[in-house]
């Protein structure tokens, strides 16, 4: 497996304990780490292109 370089920024994040809950069942059903299914999420997210970021 290769090494890759995930640790680029940490974050924490505080969750309601239903939504911890949550997580964590769906974790055990799927077999895939919290970590993953919050870095997938994230990737789902859609953003609007900032036209500055092109002059930058």
């Amino acid at each position: 497996m290769a090494n890759k370089k995930w640790a680029v920024k940490r974050i924490t994040v505080n969750l309601a304990a239903q939504e911890a809950e949550k997580l964590e069942k769906y974790c055990q059903q799927t077999g895939r780490p919290a970590t993953d299914v919050i870095r997938e999420l994230i990737r789902g997210l859609s953003v609007a292109e900032d036209t500055n970021d092109s002059n930058r």
